[in-house]
């Protein structure tokens, strides 16, 4: 089996419901206005931006972990973005169908959060 690396994306809902109805296996593809893909490289930072942002833009943030194999993912570099576990991976939007032919099992909800709740693991 491929060695691989753990990722983790904080989601909104739309993007949650995109997600769920390929089967917790592919990533949407990107809007014309995101040109970039950004998983992160830690669970902390993940639930920063979904309680911070997803919260504030919907109402509920998700928090999800997915393994990429790692031959893959050594094509791009981790960029780091503030402070010491603010690392993400900048996937440019023409290689994400590439990187979730990469994936390896499904893509798992490990968080939901919302105002009113410290937070859910499903």
């Amino acid at each position: 089996m491929a060695e691989t690396v753990t990722l983790y994306r904080p989601t909104g809902p739309e993007e949650m419901e995109l997600l769920e109805a390929s089967g917790f296996r592919r990533w949407p593809p990107r809007l014309p206005e995101q040109p970039i893909f950004y998983p992160v490289t830690n669970e902390l930072y993940a639930v920063e931006i979904a309680t911070r942002w997803n919260i504030k833009d919907s109402g509920v943030g998700y928090v999800t972990r997915f393994e990429v194999e790692r031959a893959f993912m050594d094509r791009f570099l981790v960029q780091k973005v503030g402070g010491a576990h603010h690392t993400e991976w900048w996937v440019p939007a023409e290689e994400l169908e590439a990187l979730n032919d990469h994936i390896v099992g499904l893509i798992e909800v490990i968080g939901e959060y919302r105002p009113d709740k410290e937070s859910e693991v499903s």
